[in-house]
């Protein structure tokens, strides 16, 4: 019982964070996703009308909605946890009457409460003014839980290992961004040529997006199977990950 209400104030202490800045956690996020809708979507619409039978201002929808989100999930727990160990209050959370998974999960909500506000606040934009369809609910939810997931603990990982603020931005800005521009967002992957149609295959983001996308769409460059399963492949080791860390308290405890 002791360690539910530890949890529960970790819940709460998390999504404070969130909450407290919304303009730039959330409101930020969704106006700068928007704007790439409006400026891609519709400028570059008159150029380029379709892609794999869609319209151009349909089919970057979901890639964008998953950048949105995927780094909002990765920027807040990196953050949050890196803020924890430099201004040694994660010695409270360490000290609590709680269980290793449960430090790891109160850590991690706060990062994926973002990212659904941010992807409920820019579909509510998106969906209505492009007329993007969502298709395979089922498999979006499962898509997002599991990128979610991913970004959520690597984020949670990359804050425990960082020595300096501008580490965890590093990962964001020349790992996590690139992958997720080049992974198909603005354009299908079966049009490139060899070989950087088979190199696009190598990048694991991709394969988030194609799910995604599918779930959206119904159609993605993949076969949804095996877009699912490269994710889940890749979101449980890093959870597993975050919580060995816990557990065992290394790079946490003073």
């Amino acid at each position: 019982m002791t360690g539910n209400r530890g949890l529960l104030w970790l819940f709460k202490r998390e999504t404070l964070r969130v909450s407290k800045l919304w303009t730039q956690t959330v409101l930020a996020p969704i106006i700068a996703s928007a704007l790439f809708i409006v400026v891609f979507g519709f400028s570059l619409s008159g150029r380029i009308r379709h892609i794999d039978g869609f319209p151009y201002r349909e089919f970057i929808v979901p890639g964008l909605i998953t950048m949105a989100m995927v780094q909002a999930a990765y920027s807040n727990n990196s953050s949050s946890v890196f803020q924890a160990r430099s201004d040694r209050y994660i010695n409270d959370v360490l000290s609590a009457p709680m269980h290793a998974w449960q430090m790891n999960i109160g850590y991690q909500v706060g990062g994926i409460v973002r990212s659904v506000a941010i992807g409920l606040g820019l579909g509510a934009i998106a969906v209505p003014i492009t007329g993007t369809p969502i298709r395979e609910p089922i498999v979006l939810v499962a898509a997002i839980a599991l990128g979610l997931l991913l970004f959520a603990a690597l984020g949670t990982v990359v804050g425990i290992y960082a020595e300096t603020f501008d580490h965890h931005m590093f990962v964001n800005n020349i790992l996590i961004l690139p992958l997720v521009f080049v992974g198909g967002v603005f354009y299908s992957v079966a049009r490139l040529p060899s070989p950087w149609h088979e190199l696009s295959h190598v990048n694991p983001l991709f394969y988030l997006v194609s799910a995604v996308r599918y779930g959206f769409l119904g159609h993605a460059d993949v076969s949804v199977l095996l877009a699912l399963g490269v994710t889940a492949a890749l979101a449980i080791p890093v959870y597993l990950w975050s919580q060995w860390l816990f557990t065992t308290g290394r790079r946490l405890k003073a």
